[in-house]
C-alpha cells in the first residue's frame, strides 16, 4: 500500500522536534550537529529569535491579503534588495522553482517585446539544477531530472561546465540569432559544489553584452551570504540581467524572488505573471529579518572568517583520510569534500557521529552550515566529521 505521504524522497530514518542554532533535536532525543541547513536553507540556523520575533509580531497582524492589493512588507522588502544589488526590480516567489519560471518567461518575454520572438532558446550546462518544475528540468536536461517526464519544453542546450577559453568559444559558437539567455549557477550545489571561475563569469557577461543575449544567474543555493558576499557573482564583479533567488532568503520560511534590471523586466507587464502567496506579508517579514542581519558588511566578513578556518580544518581532514576524500571545494560557507569512497557512506556514518551533510553530483560531501555557526561548533563538526570518516575508512 502507498504511505500516505508520496514516496518520492529516500528519506533518512530520523525525525527532529526542535532546533537551536545549529543543533537539531531527534525524536529520541539525540542531538545533531547540522551541516546540512535545510539544503542552504537555514541561513540563521534554527530559531533564530530575530526570525521568531518577525514571524510572530506579523502573524498577529495579518499574513494574506493576496497581490490585488499593495502589501507595504513586500514594497520594503524588494527596495532593500534592490538598494543592495544590481536590480532594479523585484518579484516575489515562494520558492526556486517558481522563480526559475519567472526568470525564463521574463527572458522570452523580454525579447518578444524588443520584436524579436525568434530568441526563445536558452543555453543552460550540464550537472546544472534550476528546480524541478517541466521549464526547469528541460533546462538542467539530465536523465535523472527528465526520464519519463517527456515531451520536454523545447528551447533548452547544454553546454559544457565552463572553465577554459575553450569551453568559452564553444558557448560563443552556440548562441545564434534564436538564443534568448544563458542561464547558470555561479556554484552548483546539487552539481557538486563545482565553482565558476571568475574570468569565466566575466567571459559570459562579455558574449551576452555582445550578442544581445541575456545573463541570467541562479543564486537560489550559493546567494544571500553563503560566500562572504551577499551574492556570489559579487566575486566576480559582473552582474546578471535576471536572477533566481530562494532558499536562504527566507530563514527557513518559503520565500524565494526574481531580481531584475529595468531592460530585462520590461517586458512584464499588468497581467504577464502572478503568485497567489508570493510576497506575502508573514514571507516578507520575515524575509526583511533574514536580510537586516546577513546584508550587513560586518557579518558577510565574518561568515568569510569562519569559512577559512572551517575549511583549514576539511584540509586536514582530507589529509588523515585519503582512502576516503579527495579534496575540498567550494567558496565561503558552500563547501564540498570530494570523496573517493561512496559520499552516502560519510553520510550514513555522519549519522552515527551525530552531524548531518549533504550527498551531492560527482561524489561530493556538501557542507552548508548555518552562516552564523559559532567557532566551538565548527571545531566539533570537524570532531564528528573526522569520526565518520574513520568509521568509512576502517570499513574499507
Amino acid at each position: 500500500m502507498i504511505p500516505a505521504v508520496l514516496p518520492t524522497y529516500n528519506r533518512a530514518p530520523l525525525a527532529f522536534v526542535s532546533g537551536s542554532g545549529s543543533w537539531l533535536l531527534a525524536e529520541d532525543g539525540t542531538r545533531y550537529l547540522d551541516l546540512g541547513g535545510g539544503i542552504a536553507v537555514n541561513a540563521l540556523g534554527h530559531a533564530h529569535p530575530a526570525l521568531v520575533q518577525a514571524l510572530t509580531d506579523q502573524a498577529q497582524k495579518l499574513w494574506h491579503v493576496s497581490n490585488v492589493y499593495r502589501i507595504p512588507e513586500q514594497e520594503h522588502l524588494a527596495e532593500m534588495l534592490v538598494d543592495r544589488t544590481f536590480a532594479d526590480t523585484v518579484f516575489f516567489t515562494n520558492s526556486g522553482t517558481e522563480a526559475a519560471e519567472l526568470a525564463i518567461k521574463m527572458a522570452r518575454k523580454f525579447h518578444h517585446e524588443a520584436g524579436h520572438p525568434e530568441r526563445i532558446e536558452f543555453i543552460s550546462f550540464e550537472g546544472a539544477f534550476h528546480g524541478r518544475s517541466t521549464a526547469a528540468i528541460a533546462a538542467a536536461g539530465s536523465e535523472k531530472m527528465v526520464k519519463g517526464y517527456g515531451p520536454l519544453m523545447p528551447g533548452f542546450r547544454q553546454l559544457k561546465w565552463p572553465t577554459s577559453a575553450e569551453d568559452h568559444a564553444a558557448i560563443r559558437a552556440a548562441i545564434t540569432d534564436q538564443t534568448c539567455a544563458v542561464i547558470i549557477e555561479p556554484i552548483q550545489g546539487e552539481g557538486g559544489i563545482r565553482v565558476v571561475p571568475d574570468q569565466c563569469l566575466k567571459g559570459l557577461r562579455d558574449l551576452c553584452d555582445t550578442t544581445g543575449t541575456l545573463l541570467i544567474f541562479d543564486e537560489v543555493q550559493c546567494g544571500m551570504g553563503r560566500t562572504g558576499r551577499l551574492f556570489a557573482h559579487e566575486w566576480a564583479g559582473v552582474t546578471p540581467d535576471i536572477m533566481m533567488v530562494a532558499k536562504g532568503i527566507g530563514g527557513g520560511f518559503p520565500l524565494g524572488a526574481v531580481l531584475a534590471t529595468e531592460r530585462a523586466a520590461s517586458g512584464m507587464t499588468a497581467g504577464s505573471h502572478g503568485s497567489t502567496y508570493g510576497g506575502n506579508p508573514l514571507a516578507c517579514a520575515v524575509g526583511t529579518a533574514v536580510l537586516d542581519i546577513v546584508g550587513d558588511d560586518a557579518f558577510l566578513a565574518d561568515v568569510s572568517r569562519k569559512a577559512a578556518l572551517f575549511r583549514q580544518g576539511l584540509e586536514s581532514l582530507v589529509a588523515r583520510h585519503p582512502k576516503v576524500f579527495e579534496a575540498v571545494r567550494g567558496q565561503g560557507l558552500m563547501l564540498g569534500l570530494k570523496c573517493k569512497a561512496p559520499n552516502t557512506d560519510m553520510v550514513k556514518a555522519g549519522y552515527a557521529a551525530g552531524v548531518l551533510t549533504v550527498a551531492a553530483a560527482d561524489n561530493v560531501l556538501r557542507l552548508l552550515p548555518a552562516l552564523n555557526i559559532t567557532e566551538t561548533d565548527i571545531t566539533e563538526a570537524l570532531t564528528r566529521l573526522d569520526r565518520a570518516a574513520s568509521a568509512v575508512s576502517t570499513a574499507i
